[in-house]
């Protein structure tokens, strides 16, 4: 306890101390000391967002069902702790036990966005470990990572000695069980990393190099024993996969702060720049009486005052009517609300909506993404300006006067008239409040918020090139300028971190480089606006000689080889290049369940 007595000291001096006590409701004791394999659970950003991420509570609950592993907490300080960390020599502690991170075997990082590379460099330096894995000893924890934004996982391919692709809960009980192996019949750590490489859906950096000849591209095998496609993991019955029903119920507010049900993965949709979409197919349903009983367990287990759906598409969940309504049945009188996250504009709201707003009406997300009918048949959207005002008002009459519209801008193709629709649907949305929202005697709340398009490996678009950042940012003004409406708020993305979010999304090897430059120029938490700063990476980018543009505003050609042509996902790369010839051609993809579009996951696919 070292650690400990050393933070009570000056934990009072920093924000949120909760966010360094552990100890919370439903958290897992353990004695390490009668556990074969510590695991440390890391997730690079501060508590509050780590205690919101529905993965971190599924292997943590997962794992720790096992007598022979404890798996323990840890999350990026925020900057002030992190300096009075540094100034009284306490290295990155767990959670938990309040131990070094050092003292672990493994060390498991989850990566959900591109922009939390450099607090996980920060958090290693922090575990007073290198952050390259070929500089690391012997006897240093294995560092691994895992999660939805590592299907291109070569920008950080360099720091991690093993990285999951797909579903981790099929894999990690597997790798822990070699872990044991190991350290029973003593092997060498390279022995580990080969023995590792034949379990699905496990990739070791070290065993392939990348080769640069001419203007051409390919990562080459370097260990026999390293697959040359390396094949995401499926959890083929999802219904009746693990989920748990006890999660740690945090001290203080998080950003999702209630029952998190995840009713299916998977989307049918095939919107063209939804990576998720593509990577987490196919879709797998879990039952309607599942739910409900997941959700009863937890909220007995919690208290919890909310329930919310959570699904790449969640009003496609072919039970949805029946769902809801045997949820407000349990909860209602309980005055538990239950709440759906984002809506799409083809879904027979009435059906459910009343019951919905029952205990009480929050506001409600619908994403159109696009201004013109042409751009979302561009995109696959597959809904129309009809879906939109039927759906407005709908809500509208039924008393809902907080509203969001997500858009996307810089999507390809676009063009200035594509904006102006935007502006001229934001009009239409306004106007339909005066009528179906005559008798509310509260003022319509509606948010119109954009984000700047990315292209994502494993998608469609991935060929394709982003907007200069120039160009976005001219077109965020052109929007902001003609939102200023009475009622309407308008958000949007900083335009510079969306630029580094696709370099990144499309980067090699090389960008390793730059991630460690930067994190010495000072970049830390830069998905939060106060402390991104993207001189600590231009910097970088020109003291290394690298082009950043050459990854975020290049279009590739659909021949060449990719940096993430190695990462099989299950959906063709001949599938993608077809969407993108047929979104040149503005013509849509029917959604699979109306028709199989042969993307490659047939034999696995919903029925």
């Amino acid at each position: 306890m070292i650690v400990l007595d050393k933070i009570e000291k000056f934990l009072p001096q920093v924000e949120k101390p909760a966010r360094y006590f552990g100890g919370e409701l439903n958290m897992v004791k353990k004695d390490p000391e009668k556990v074969d394999v510590r695991f440390a659970f890391c997730f690079p950003d501060v508590y509050e967002v780590g205690m919101s991420y529905l993965g971190l509570n599924i292997i943590y609950k997962l794992l720790n069902q096992r007598d022979d592993t404890y798996v323990e907490r840890v999350f990026s300080p925020w900057p002030d702790m992190e300096t009075k960390m540094k100034e009284n020599k306490v290295p990155l502690f767990s959670l938990e036990t309040y131990s070094s991170m050092d003292e672990f075997d493994i060390l498991g990082f989850n990566i959900s966005y591109e922009m939390c590379y450099s607090n996980i460099i920060r958090a290693i330096k922090l575990a007073n470990l290198d952050p390259l894995s070929l500089k690391r000893k012997e006897d240093d924890p294995i560092i691994i990572a895992g999660g939805s934004a590592i299907y291109n996982p070569e920008p950080v391919a360099d720091f991690f000695d093993v990285i999951f692709v797909g579903e981790g809960e099929e894999s990690l009980n597997k790798f822990i069980d070699l872990y044991k192996e190991k350290q029973k019949e003593t092997f060498s750590k390279k022995e580990f990393l080969e023995k590792a490489a034949k379990i699905e859906g496990i990739y070791i950096p070290s065993f392939y190099e990348p080769v640069y000849e001419a203007k051409t591209y390919r990562l080459k095998r370097i260990n026999a024993n390293a697959p040359i496609k390396v094949k995401k993991t499926i959890i083929e019955d999802f219904d009746k996969s693990f989920f748990p029903l006890d999660p740690i119920v945090p001290f203080l507010g998080v950003v999702h702060d209630r029952i998190t049900l995840e009713i299916f993965r998977g989307c049918t949709r095939g919107c063209r720049f939804c990576q998720a979409g593509f990577t987490y197919r196919p879709v797998r349903e879990r039952k309607s009486d599942t739910l409900v009983k997941q959700a009863l367990a937890i909220e007995k287990a919690t208290g919890y005052d909310e329930v919310s759906l959570c699904s790449l598409s969640t009003s496609d969940y072919t039970e949805i009517n029946p769902l809801i309504n045997n949820l407000m049945d349990e909860f209602e009188d309980k005055r538990v609300n239950v709440s759906l996250p984002s809506l799409r504009l083809d879904t027979v709201f009435e059906d459910y909506s009343k019951r919905l707003a029952s205990v009480r009406k929050s506001g409600l997300t619908f994403a159109p993404e696009a201004g013109s009918q042409r751009l979302r048949d561009i995109i696959n959207k597959n809904v129309t300006e009809q879906d939109l005002f039927r759906t407005m008002e709908q809500v509208f009459s039924q008393g809902y006067t907080s509203v969001k519209l997500y858009f996307m801008i810089g999507l390809p193709f676009e063009t200035y008239e594509d904006l102006d629709g935007i502006v001229e649907l934001v009009k239409e949305v306004k106007s339909i409040y005066g009528i179906a929202g005559k008798n509310n005697p509260r003022k319509l709340m509606l948010t119109v918020s954009t984000s700047n398009f990315v292209p994502k490996p494993f998608t469609p678009f991935q060929w394709i090139p982003q907007d200069s950042i120039k160009a976005l940012e001219e077109k965020q003004i052109y929007l902001k300028d003609r939102l200023k409406m009475k009622g309407v708020r308008f958000n949007y993305h900083n335009a510079t971190l969306s630029s580094l979010e696709a370099m990144f999304a499309r980067g090699d090897r090389k960008l390793s480089k730059v991630i460690l430059k930067a994190v010495e120029n000072g970049a830390k938490f830069d998905s939060w606006s106060e402390y991104f700063n993207y001189e600590n990476y231009s910097k970088a980018f020109e003291s290394l000689g690298i082009n950043p543009a050459e990854y975020a505003n290049r279009e590739y050609d659909t021949a060449e080889a990719l940096f993430w042509d190695h990462i099989d996902c299950g959906v063709k790369k001949e599938f993608f290049a077809d969407e993108l010839k047929k979104s040149k051609n503005i013509e849509l993809t029917n959604d699979c369940r109306a028709s199989c579009s042969a993307c490659g996951l047939e034999e696995v696919c919903f029925k």
